[in-house]
């Protein structure tokens, strides 16, 4: 099976199926000496482990994260990081009835068409249960992006057809829809909590933004941002909808509307727009401003009414989902989503640091010139000095060697250094020469 892996410098597989003894992620690409906090990819998984709440699944799954290779104590070793989470609440005798019966909404069937075989046992690969290794990666992702002022914040807009008025950040934990708006998210609930004693799914929206997302991420032609993040968006399996700033508003927009009027910040010294209808990409590119997308979530595809379908002969049946199911599978998209947008943009942000690397090593090689001047300058002004003393010493028949003033000028320099993180080599060698340049002054001018 392919398709198991993502990125380019950030890079990472998952591997692992629903009713499997483990589902993993395997990360490539990270330097080696960044701290990471375990606790912070565990929480992450609790935001989207199964029976949190009661418009959720009730399969009970701790979802520990269990690190195995590339931490340690408590930094990247720069070789692959593998993070395993044990199965350890399956119920696979649940699904022995589906073996045989071509599932509505389901993946079994077209598993069957392109593999030949599929583990109908939650669904395997298939099955939501994979996300979890996604929002693991995600919390490594997100914790690399945080030390660069990056948010990412991702929340339910609309669940059917009831949807959010207001937008407040701090109420998206507050409630187990997870919803920026506590009055409509008391709706959203009582909405669920009828289709699922219906034996119905719902489906929604759930909206993403970022913050101080820099300028200059994306590629202008294949690699656009917002192709990228809509690439690893709709990998979600519920996904079935992206769309960046207006989307699909921008059909019936005028170009007057649309656009969005660039200013001058002083106090930011940036350029910004006014408006954010292009949802912070222009050309392909990140433009600096909060990036704003959505996603349009299906509705869950295990039911308890009963569907009519065909078996794998094509016989007429008829089918119930029992079990453990998500009435609604927005809440718990909320973190899936957010990790990979995360994914995405560490991706991006690792590339754009190289191409400024490339770029600015012209501007970085004169800036180091100028330092050498200003050094040589220094030291000339340094041997000026020397000089001075050295007629003082000539009329008060001071030795050349202060042996008790030149150990007093060694710690100190070693002290400064040490600070600085410059090795002690480096600078009993810079020293030794001054040192001695200072005594072949001193000597032609006594003697």
């Amino acid at each position: 099976m392919s398709g198991n892996l993502f990125g380019s410098e950030f890079r990472l597989m998952t591997f692992g199926e629903s009713h499997g003894p483990f589902i993993g992620v395997v990360i490539d690409g990270i330097q080696p000496g960044i701290p990471i906090d375990i606790s912070e990819i565990q929480q992450e998984l609790d935001r989207r482990r199964p029976g949190q709440s009661s418009v959720v699944t009730p399969r009970k799954e701790k979802d520990r994260a269990e690190v195995i290779s590339g931490i340690f104590e408590g930094k990247t070793t720069g070789t692959p990081l593998c993070i395993l989470i044990r199965n350890q609440d399956q119920r696979s005798g649940d699904y022995q009835q589906l073996e045989m019966i071509l599932r509505p909404g389901h993946a079994s069937y077209t598993f069957l068409k392109k593999y030949g075989i599929f583990d109908f046992r939650g669904g395997g690969r298939a099955s939501g249960r994979e996300t979890a290794t996604r929002v693991a990666a995600g919390a490594v992702a997100k914790q690399l992006l945080k030390e660069r002022g990056i948010e990412i914040f991702a929340y339910t807009r609309q669940i059917d057809t009831i949807e959010i008025e207001t937008v407040e950040l701090s109420e998206i934990e507050k409630n187990i829809v997870r919803a920026p708006d506590a009055i409509t998210a008391a709706k959203m609930i009582e909405h669920i909590t009828q289709a699922q004693q219906e034996g119905d799914s719902l489906g929604g929206v759930i909206e993403i933004l970022v913050k101080n997302c820099p300028a200059g991420l994306g590629e202008p032609v294949f690699n656009k941002l917002e192709a990228d993040l809509g690439q690893a968006l709709m990998s979600i399996g519920a996904v079935k909808a992206f769309e960046m700033g207006e989307g699909f508003k921008t059909a019936n927009m005028k170009g007057s509307e649309f656009n969005d009027a660039f200013y001058f910040d002083s106090q930011s010294n940036k350029f910004r727009t006014r408006t954010n209808h292009a949802g912070g990409v222009l050309g392909g590119i990140s433009n600096g401003e909060d990036l704003i997308m959505r996603i349009a979530v299906k509705p869950p595809s295990s039911i308890g009414k009963e569907q009519e379908t065909v078996d794998r002969e094509g016989k007429p049946a008829k089918i119930s989902i029992g079990g453990r199911h998500d009435p609604c599978i927005c809440p718990r998209i909320v973190p899936v989503a957010e990790a990979m947008v995360a994914l995405v943009l560490i991706d991006q942000v690792l590339m754009q640091d190289r191409l400024s690397e490339a770029h600015n090593i012209e501007s970085i090689r004169e800036k180091i010139d100028l330092l050498d001047a200003q050094l040589l300058l220094v030291l000339a002004q340094r041997r000026k000095l020397i000089e001075k003393i050295a007629a003082v010493k000539k009329t008060s028949n001071n030795k050349i060697i202060d042996e008790k003033r030149e150990k007093f000028i060694t710690d100190k320099w070693l002290q400064i250094a040490a600070n600085l993180d410059i090795p002690e080599e480096i600078t009993r060698t810079m020293i030794r020469t001054i040192l001695n340049d200072s005594h072949r002054i001193q000597e032609k001018i006594i003697q």
